[in-house]
């Protein structure tokens, strides 16, 4: 079976489960509220099993269960085993909180008691209390509120609810280490899909979808056998920083994000792509107020930001060494090229930068424009401008462009490629996809650097210059169908014959009115 057959398999069988998850909540609460519960869970059942094989790995010669084990053994013991494992693993799960422990109650007694679930959950991130991965675990459940009464006004009832939840979860036969696919990244893309009509804009906030994910990795680890860092400033459930660890070997991943929810979701995430917890760090605030990591840089910078987002453009950021070289500031309504900035600074000289932005930035006067220029012909860090179709996010049908910057272009210093990639997609559902064809042939045609007939063009920057730094893309690349001439003589002579032909009928009918003696 091929590796896309596999993928087909674990995500019907996902989709499956989760529809049947949705249903069983779906009553009691909004769609959007109950993915907390779903996805929440889903990662417990992930990180139990991590502590099963882990113990399992220490007992392999004691010929014991890890239960049997660690309910016999003295408190010493015990507390030499659970450090061991919070060594490794950067948390415990006693075998009583494990989520096997309450499926197998639910099989052999039909019992689930939702208040011990909730010990259990509190007892992972209090387990990584002052140890180095406290930051990775503090409030990573914060979202799946089990005391809610919308599961329940009764813990009886609660219980009822969310036990059907867990034995859903565990007859889901997926591997973790072995899936062909993001598993809670593929779950959030669906449940997204689900509660996309409730939320509104807001599904598009926290997931970029994978084959625009998969364009970003792919350019900005191009010709790159590993990176250092990669860092996300608008990380959402960190599926895009996760998608450059498929593309190349990624040692560490820095993230910033500004809703909790989401930023809980992808702590989530990096753990159960077994990122471990001392290889990212991902910081719940506001990017560009409070940034987390003004003090480094990175080898590959991506984001796909809130798009035209408001932002305070206080005058004294002017000063901040983020903005101060562009001498203006990205208007408060729309935070576009303050986003682009402040990527910039966090760019080493020899990375690579990718960010998805509405086609507005390129070709917005004012302030905008002055920064465009600033980009273009100060520093000559643009490398690349590349139209998608429209309707490929979630919540928005609005066309999207990904713009590359290097700081070091070497021998493409003297000219910006544009790619025009917005006519060709496959129709979805309710989005419109890219294929991997359409995507091999975006990174085909950054790679050679050429111009392709109404598809893409190297542009001098003499020709920018000329354009007044506009980026639009189609005053670079000419996508005008021409109609076929047409033959004037050949119509005309057709016309005639047409008319001969009416003049003819006319003629017959005057005979056939005036037989009948109607004329």
């Amino acid at each position: 079976m091929s590796t896309s057959d596999i993928q087909k398999n674990q995500q019907s069988q996902l989709h499956a489960t989760l529809w049947a998850m949705a249903n069983d909540l779906r009553g009691s609460m909004e769609a959007y509220e109950f993915k907390s519960y779903i996805l929440g869970l889903i990662f417990y059942r992930y990180l139990s099993e991590k502590v099963e094989k882990e113990a399992s790995k220490f007992l392999q010669y004691d010929k014991t269960t890890f239960e049997d084990y660690y309910t016999t053994a003295d408190e010493e013991t015990q507390s030499l085993f659970k450090q061991a494992i919070i060594d490794s693993l950067g948390y415990f799960i006693e075998p009583q909180y494990l989520f096997s422990h309450f499926t197998q109650r639910l099989k052999d007694e039909a019992t689930f008691d939702i208040e011990e679930l909730d010990k259990a959950i509190a007892a992972i991130s209090e387990s990584s209390l002052g140890t180095e991965s406290q930051h990775d675990f503090e409030g990573l459940f914060d979202d799946m509120d089990l005391k809610s009464t919308k599961l329940g006004k009764e813990v009886k009832e609660r219980s009822q609810v969310i036990g059907k939840v867990l034995a859903s979860i565990d007859n889901l036969e997926l591997e973790f280490d072995n899936a062909e696919i993001d598993v809670l990244g593929d779950a959030y893309e669906y449940l997204i899909g689900m509660f996309a009509q409730t939320a509104g804009k807001k599904a598009g906030e926290f997931y970029t979808p994978q084959p625009v994910s998969k364009i970003l990795a792919r350019i900005v680890s191009l010709g790159k056998d590993k990176l250092l860092s990669v860092y996300d400033p608008c990380c959402g459930s960190g599926s895009l920083l996760l998608r450059i660890g498929k593309e190349t070997s990624v040692t560490f991943y820095y993230g910033q994000e500004k809703t909790a929810t989401t930023y809980n979701l992808a702590r989530m995430n990096m753990l159960l792509h077994n990122i471990p917890y001392q290889n990212f760090n991902i910081v719940n605030g506001d990017t560009l107020e409070n940034p987390a990591f003004m003090d480094k840089k990175f080898s590959a910078v991506v984001a796909n930001p809130p798009y035209s987002a408001k932002w305070s453009a206080k005058k004294e950021y002017l000063e901040d060494e983020r903005f101060s070289p562009y001498g203006k500031l990205a208007p408060a309504s729309k935070a576009d090229f303050a986003f682009v900035c402040h990527m910039l600074h966090a760019l080493d000289e020899d990375g690579t930068m990718a960010v998805v932005l509405p086609h507005g930035v390129l070709f917005r006067g004012s302030s905008e424009e002055a920064i465009r220029k600033v980009l273009i012909k100060n520093q000559n860090v643009l490398d690349a401008v590349i139209g998608l179709p429209a309707n490929l996010f979630y919540g928005t049908s609005i066309p999207t462009c990904i713009l590359v910057f290097k700081k070091n272009r070497g021998e493409n210093s003297d000219n910006i490629l544009f790619i025009d990639a917005s006519k060709e997609f496959e129709k979805g559902k309710n989005q419109n996809l890219l294929t991997d064809e359409h995507i091999d042939k975006i990174i085909k045609t950054y790679k050679e650097r050429q111009d392709v007939d109404k598809y893409a063009h190297v542009a001098p920057m003499a020709e920018i210059e000329e354009n007044d730094y506009n980026l639009n893309i189609p005053r670079y690349v000419d996508t005008f169908e021409e109609e076929e001439p047409v033959n004037l003589q050949a119509e005309f002579t057709a016309l005639t014959a047409l008319q001969n032909e009416a003049r003819d009928i006319d003629i017959e009918l005057d005979k056939y009115f005036q037989e009948l003696g109607l004329k």
